[in-house]
């Protein structure tokens, strides 16, 4: 299996954040040196702040592949070359390493800089040791630094760490050879480079601090920061202490922040459990009073328990098992190698080996409850490629899992024999499967637990720090799998076609930062990570999207697994602390005593995304109308709206969610397993039984059949895009520079933004690629391209300069608008002989689902109580919008109603012309004579979004075939409109 990147549009962004906050070059200069060959051109506000930028990228979202990709563009566009990557971590330079020189992003690199390549050299530990008596500098330093631009394809990046970067190596300059003819110190010979300076981890790297003056001595013309989180900075003391975000520029560039980032599904949502304890266990626990290199002191109702370190935990409390005693050193660990810190609870009954098993035991059952779901994708299409699902554990002690002379550590026998139990049990359910992908299931399974019991086991591996020193053959090659082979561990078979079983990974804590696998969908914790690290930080290595057996990445329409999270009871605040996280990482605090500008903006932006008129005098139009704010933008006391009487804060929250949606991660996104607040909906089986002829017939996947006309189209079309007379299409494109300047002429200090072109020469793109890439976007032929383009080129007096990013992506959007606008009428549905199960319905047992995922029926809840012809079993109603479909859930209806709800998403899947599927939201089965009538209603706001008219199209088409079994849909933009529908045909005035 080969990973095959794809640009994602927050990528994109990001990318165009940087090009828009980037001054430019400086082709002014009178600098004698701007054209020595060994450094970078020179940049305009080199080495201020001023010029410095940040791009904030939640944990899981790419920044890796966005800095890399940066630095292709900073090297096509201004013939920047040489940069230096820093990162905090030698796991995190690895990471890093292993994307930059992986084949797949250099093939996806290439498709867009042809014939450009990185040359990634990599600064480690001992590359300075001395040899043959010499101080000689490391190969890879010397090529970075005498590496010139006469290499015009070729981009030079140094990856070091910070450890390394402070070493007294790259300082000091009694080396037996000099660089570019004269600079003994390697910091200096790297500040000669003037290099671009890329910080990932910028919260390691704080203003000020030793590691940040490292990067300072490099003397980099500009410093890009890259990260989920950045450094704070304090100023004043007591009431007067002021404590703030570091940005360069005041904010970041780019700011993808979490809220964003989970509630716009760029990563996993997340499951959380832990095994519940007794009350009277639970509350037995003993904070940590001081941990010192020789003396442990715990504390428990005002009595304090000193351990020298040796002494047994279990002589303080018999529920300390497993011969625990205190070990402290430098590290302050206990002898399982759990490190202490102060305040840290200790609870007897969790350091039991049965409890860790039960840790195990869930974890695996989450495990593979999510690989069938993966591997047999009964939701996602016939033949839906293979998702490879793989598990984390992270555990305290090396030696559990290890063992001692080469044996297996008393960890790695207990997660054998829950693993093999387990096993048996999955392959005796499908041993007599029919089904082709079931029966491949069962062989891979059998093949996991043939290498489980064979003295060579590749099930399982592990990774610890200690491993790097490690003469074990078997161990180097568990460790190189890990860490360097990412697409050996997502593919289900080797060259040979064998089954490739292993997917369960034990670390401690060695992989948490600097180490990703997309397909890692259980992450379980046998024992506290002993400090307050970030939580989003520690469900990290489980965030990113996955990819299926082809390395085609997904997004969360297509699959449904969520990342599984195992914890102990001592974290059992985790899910809480990790939502405040999510949402403290917002840029908008709420106020809920005053409108501020800051919310203002945030709603007026989020309602113009489906009403470009919306602005701020309509928002406060409307708030006034229903009495929600005093002149002053105060919110209210009691307001009644809907009937209810609320707070000011709470009605605006009910006429305007978008602030809520914005700024809070969806509910659904962190689910604590435990909590009685269940996030599924359970269905009322009775209820939905009435709708079981109709579902039938919908359960029947449908096929688009286009009119024969429509390859015609698609040529009329094209020629009407080519033949651009107006130049709107074909354009031309220079590099732009973007001029900042404050302007108080008008009494106020305000900045005035000009772009103009800095340069004389035209960016254009080659030809072939330009084709390549149309002919992809628009499935229309090379030669059909082909011939259009030379018209247009001819048209434009042999212009070749026209042929670039921009013309392209006109030519793209233009073409398909068109297209889309042309045959939205010009099909049919076919109805197929097979039915396909969807989210409310399995199409193999022919029954509805006993319940599904709350968010798929709505992001907000009301506590309103629920008509007993509900579909649903229980308060609260979920809804997407408070009109009209709250208004629709709350209505009471007449005897004819017999059942009625909101439908999920994806509970019918329509497939659109446009590629995707659509559901409508709502349904109704009125009685009337002796054939019921189905109303199927497609909800929509007054101001209706551009193509929704295009939803009401398809959705019309898929139903008209179903008028013979009594379907009537419609779309409605109001409650009343719904209700005046059903008196109609309640009264039969409606065919």
């Amino acid at each position: 299996m080969k990973i095959k990147l794809e640009t994602l549009q927050h990528q994109t962004a990001a990318l165009a954040a940087i090009d828009k906050a980037f001054y430019g070059m400086d082709t002014t200069t009178s600098d004698p040196n701007a054209n020595y060959i060994y450094a970078n051109p020179l940049i305009k506000y080199r080495y201020n702040d001023k010029a410095n930028i940040d791009i904030k990228m939640e944990t899981g979202t790419g920044k890796t592949y966005v800095y890399t990709r940066m630095m292709y563009e900073l090297h096509q566009k201004y013939g920047l070359f040489k940069f230096v990557i820093a990162v905090p971590s030698p796991s995190i330079k690895e990471g890093t390493r292993s994307f930059i020189t992986s084949d797949y992003a250099k093939q996806h690199f290439s498709e867009f800089y042809e014939n450009t390549r990185v040359q990634l050299n990599v600064i480690n530990a001992g590359d300075f040791n001395a040899r043959s008596g010499r101080r000689n500098f490391p190969a890879q330093l010397s090529e970075f630094v005498e590496a010139t631009r006469q290499n015009a394809n070729q981009i030079e990046v140094l990856l070091v760490n910070q450890g390394m970067l402070h070493s007294k190596s790259m300082y000091r300059d009694d080396y037996d050879q000099t660089l570019l003819g004269g600079e003994t110190s390697p910091i200096k010979a790297i500040a000669a480079t003037r290099p671009v300076v890329i910080i990932d981890e910028p919260q390691r790297f704080p203003r000020g601090k030793k590691f940040y003056e490292d990067i300072e001595e490099m003397k980099p013309q500009l410093i890009v920061r890259f990260g989920a989180t950045f450094p704070e900075t304090t100023t004043g003391r007591g009431k007067n202490k002021v404590t703030k975000v570091d940005y360069y520029r005041g904010e970041p560039q780019f700011n993808l922040d979490a809220v964003d980032s989970f509630n716009q599904g760029l990563v996993k949502g997340i499951d959380i459990d832990y095994p519940d304890m007794p009350e009277e266990q639970a509350n037995n626990w003993y904070k940590v009073k001081q941990v010192k290199a020789k003396e442990l002191v715990l504390t428990k109702g005002g009595k304090d328990y000193p351990l020298n370190v040796g002494e047994n935990l279990a002589d303080v409390d018999a529920g300390f098992e497993g011969n625990i005693t205190y070990a402290g050193g430098t590290d302050r660990e206990l002898s399982n190698g759990l490190a202490l810190s102060k305040d840290m609870k200790l609870i007897p009954g969790t350091f039991a080996e049965n409890y860790q098993d039960k840790i195990i035991s869930q974890a695996l059952d989450c495990f593979f409850k999510t690989e069938e779901e993966n591997f047999l994708r009964l939701n996602s299409g016939e033949n839906a490629p293979k998702i490879k699902t793989l598990s984390l554990f992270f555990i305290d002690s090396i030696s559990s899992f290890r063992g001692e002379n080469s044996g297996k550590g008393w960890l790695a026998q207990h997660f054998e024999t829950l693993l093999t139990k387990k096993l048996k049990k999955l392959i005796n359910r499908y041993e007599m499967a029919i089904d082709n992908r079931e029966k491949e299931y069962c062989s891979f399974l059998q093949a996991t637990l043939q290498s489980l019991q064979s003295e060579h086991q590749d099930v399982y591996a592990g990774y610890f720090s200690e491993d790097r020193g490690s003469s074990d053959a078997d161990i180097q090659a568990e460790v190189e799998d890990i860490l360097s082979n990412k697409e050996k561990l997502l593919s289900f078979k080797d060259k040979d076609g064998n089954w490739l079983t292993r997917r369960f990974l034990f670390s401690k804590w060695t992989l948490r930062e600097g180490w990703d696998n997309p397909n890692v969908f259980t992450i379980a914790k046998l024992r506290t990570s002993g400090s307050e690290i970030s939580k989003i930080q520690e469900v990290g290595r489980g965030l990113r999207l996955p990819v299926d057996e082809t390395g085609h990445r997904l997004s969360q329409d297509e699959w449904q697994s969520r990342l599984s999270f195992l914890i102990g009871y001592d974290e059992r605040d985790f899910a809480q602390k990790l939502v405040g996280e999510i949402n403290d990482d917002s840029p908008i605090k709420f106020n809920q005593e005053e409108l501020t500008d800051d919310m203002i903006k945030l709603i007026v932006k989020a309602k113009q995304q489906t009403d470009p008129k919306f602005d701020e005098n309509q928002l406060l139009d409307d708030l006034d109308k229903h009495n929600v704010i005093t002149r002053s933008n105060k919110f209210k006391d009691d307001v009644n709206l809907d009937g209810q009487t609320m707070s000011g804060y709470d009605a605006l929250c009910h006429l305007y969610p978008e602030l809520v949606q914005e700024t809070k991660v969806a509910k659904d996104k962190v689910r604590d397993k435990n909590s009685k607040d269940s996030t599924t909906v359970k269905l009322r089986k009775q209820n939905w039984q009435q709708l079981k002829n109709l579902w039938l017939q919908l359960a029947k996947r449908q096929m688009i059949k286009f009119d024969p006309s429509v390859n015609l189209d698609a040529e009329t079309v094209a020629r009407n895009v080519f033949n651009d007379s107006d130049n709107k299409i074909f354009v031309l494109q220079r590099p732009q520079m973007v001029h900042q300047e404050v302007d108080t002429t008008s009494g106020n200090a305000i900045v005035k933004e000009t772009q103009a072109d800095y340069s004389t020469e035209y960016l254009t793109m080659k030809y072939g690629k330009f084709l390549k890439i149309l002919a992809k976007q628009t499935d229309l032929s090379v030669n059909l391209l082909n011939n259009l383009m030379i018209k247009a080129i001819k048209r434009l007096r042999n212009n070749t300069n026209y042929i670039n990013e921009k013309t392209l992506g006109n030519l793209i959007r233009t073409f398909n608008n068109q297209f889309n606008e042309r045959i939205k009428t010009s099909y049919s549905y076919e109805p197929l002989k097979f039915s396909a199960s969807t989210s409310i319905y399995n199409a193999e047992k022919h029954e509805f689902v006993d319940s599904i995922p709350a968010s798929v029926l709505g992001v907000y809840q009301s506590n309103s109580t629920s008509d007993e012809k509900y579909l649903y079993d229980r308060p609260p109603l979920r809804y997407d919008s408070a009109d009209p479909e709250l208004k629709i859930l709350q209505r009471s209806y007449g005897p004819k109603i017999s059942v009625f709800g909101k439908l999920p998403k994806k509970a019918i899947k329509i497939p659109r012309f446009d590629n995707g599927t659509t559901t409508p939201d709502f349904i109704f089965k009125i009685e009337h004579g002796s054939k019921p009538i189905y109303l199927v209603i497609e909800t929509k706001a007054e101001n209706m979004r551009l193509g929704d008219e295009e939803i009401r199209i398809i959705q019309q088409k898929y139903f008209d075939h179903l008028k013979e079994s009594g379907v009537y849909y419609q779309m409605a933009t109001s409650e009343q409109e719904v209700h005046d529908l059903i008196n109609k045909l309640e009264n039969g005035e409606l065919n």
